[in-house]
């Protein structure tokens, strides 16, 4: 018994030897952490039936009891012969990594194998080992790989299974003097070295799978990387400069002998090797970029035939092609091209698909953010279409008037009515304005209104100097002195009764502008929804109201403020905060502004 331990522990030895090679295989090291499809099931099952078969021919042959040590390879097994071998340990690994297919299509090569050896155990060690990787595929789907107690739920399931040998070989090999006779001498050495062979192995395997997980963090964090270089860029939408920017990054980062980013028809940068020909604003000039294009998927390129560039001596022998998307809808390409087929492994393929994928978010938030805009200059142009056409007629028609009775005042009211329309157009161009230049949006418009209406309102302005060249959203205070003159006073009041005040101070770091009159205030069931959405009454929608509020949460977030307050008979009072410091997509709310 004790010396058949080291010539187990040989044979142990050369498939270990076997399994070490093969973890530097990269075929191999794909197949153990991507074991889905079932060609690599098919694979596994070859190369673990392989085991068992080695094990086969490098056992110890067992006669009488007594070992018959030869360095010759066991093909053929007298009748009253036997061998003690590791076949076990491989139908085990089998079965723990591929599963039940895996397992009882190495069970079925190394019994079957086994059983063509001959020998009064041949039909039990058979039997043994198929139903050995019958059971093992089973309680492996049990077992996750990565986890650190299945490398001992390993040892212990080697250990069972060759248990389980021992008990066929007692219950079905004949004579039964015999069985006893060769288990007494091969159990516990078998059971102990496939146990240790097995343990062994699994390290080998989790070493496998754990470098995998390393290189995948490593390839994760790369690419998390580079979409963070290349987000400032991307943000831009795809143009040629910031394609070229961000080609230059991603070329840094990864293995890759050239970038290229394209739109749908051009490219729009090329950086590395082959920019002799591969130029940024020409059209696209490769078939595998085209295809890309048309389907929407990912394209790869092992030689330079299948790249199909229109230079047929270019240096670029491998490439893979991803789609940006913005939407479901394929706008460009990224593409990595090496001079050497090599160079683009797996680890290179997952990191593009990735890059890809993130590229693609950042296109879309591009475009998210380009549609906000659009939006908001929308709603700026919602708010000079609210000029309705009267007030203009009503402007005209009150200088007319004046023309012949106070010419000067006639041309003074001109003057206004151009500021009012030249405030229009440059709040329509700008997301923030001087307080300055909302305070003379404003004045022109009370201007106008005071000349048709003269004594019929006083105007009120509490300005704090120091904060007229602060930025402000264009349309915030015109619209709510122009509401107020509408709807807070009745249309007979008594004159010198109604009175509008705007007010401006700072309040530690923000602004606050305050509009507030005296008027006969707004009813309850309207004041809660007014400033949240747009309402329907006989005084108007409050879609101004509406506008502000959004404009103001969409540029300041949490930081603005927008308030409404209001008593019946005792007036209504709109507050707005804003900060001063503020900054917003790239946007700078700034201590001044030029004058004029």
């Amino acid at each position: 018994m004790i010396s058949l331990l080291p010539l187990m522990l040989e044979r142990v030895g050369i498939l270990l030897i076997v399994a070490i090679l093969l973890s530097r295989l990269k075929s191999f090291r794909n197949i153990v952490n991507h074991e889905d499809g079932v060609t690599d099931k098919i694979r596994l099952i070859v190369i673990f039936g392989a085991f068992g078969v080695i094990s086969n021919y490098t056992g110890v042959e067992i006669r009488g009891g007594s070992l018959i040590a030869s360095q010759a390879w066991q093909t053929w097994i007298e009748t009253d012969g036997a061998i003690a071998n590791t076949r076990i340990m491989g139908v085990v690994i089998g079965g723990l990594i591929g599963g039940p297919a895996v397992g009882t299509g190495v069970g079925l090569i190394a019994g079957l194998h086994r059983f063509t050896l001959g020998g009064f155990t041949a039909v039990a060690c058979g039997m043994s080992s198929i139903l050995a990787g019958i059971a093992t595929g089973y309680l492996g789907k049990r077992i996750r790989l990565r986890e650190s107690s299945a490398l001992w739920r390993a040892v212990v399931i080697g250990l069972l299974m060759e248990c389980t040998q021992m008990a066929t070989i007692l219950l079905v090999a004949r004579p039964f003097e015999a069985a006893a006779a060769l288990v007494e001498v091969i159990a516990v050495p078998m059971i102990f070295i496939n146990g240790f062979g097995t343990l062994l192995f699994m390290l080998i395997i989790q070493s496998i799978i754990r470098e995998e997980t390393r290189t995948r963090a490593h390839q994760t964090q790369l690419a998390f990387a580079i979409a963070d270089q290349t987000l400032p860029f991307f943000r831009q939408g795809l143009n040629p400069h910031s394609c070229r920017e961000a080609a230059e990054i991603i070329r840094k980062q990864t293995n890759a002998d050239a970038i290229s980013i394209t739109d749908r028809h051009h490219v729009l940068a090329h950086i590395g090797a082959g920019s002799d020909h591969h130029v940024a604003l020409q059209p696209i000039s490769t078939q595998l970029t085209r295809q890309v294009l048309e389907e929407g998927s990912a394209g790869k390129a092992a030689t330079r035939e299948q790249i199909q560039c229109s230079k047929p001596d270019c240096v670029l022998q491998a490439a893979i092609v991803l789609p940006l998307k913005v939407l479901d809808r394929t706008v460009g390409t990224l593409k990595l091209y090496y001079k050497k087929p090599s160079r683009l492994d797996q680890a290179e393929e997952e990191l593009a698909e990735g890059l890809s994928r993130l590229f693609s978010t950042q296109l879309e938030l591009a475009e998210a953010e380009r549609q906000r805009r659009l939006l908001k200059d929308a709603e700026i142009k919602a708010l000079q279409a609210q000029v309705h056409p009267h007030f203009l007629f009503n402007a005209f028609n009150t200088i007319s008037a004046l023309c012949r009775m106070d010419p000067e005042k006639a041309r003074t009211l001109l003057q206004q009515l151009s500021v009012f329309f030249r405030s229009n157009l440059q709040g329509a161009r700008q997301t923030v304005v001087p307080l300055y230049k909302e305070l003379e949006h404003v004045r022109a418009y009370l201007s106008l209104e005071q000349a048709r209406f003269p004594d019929k309102y006083s105007m009120r302005m509490e300005i704090d100097p120091a904060l007229e060249e602060i930025g402000v959203p264009p349309f915030t205070l015109q619209p709510l002195v122009e509401n107020a003159l509408k709807y807070a006073f009745p249309a007979h009041a008594e004159p010198g009764r109604s009175e509008i005040t705007l007010r401006a101070y700072r309040e530690q770091d923000k602004m606050v502008l305050v509009t507030e009159d005296n008027g006969r205030g707004i009813p309850g069931e309207l004041l809660a929804a007014l400033g949240s959405r747009t309402v329907e009454s006989l005084e108007g929608t409050g879609t101004a109201l509406y506008n502000i509020c959004k404009r103001i949460d969409e540029l300041y977030g949490a930081e603005g403020d927008f308030r409404i307050e209001s008593k019946p008979g005792a007036g209504t009072k709109v507050t707005i905060r804003l900060p001063i410091h503020h900054s917003h997509w790239g946007e700078t709310h700034v201590e001044s502004f030029d004058r004029g």
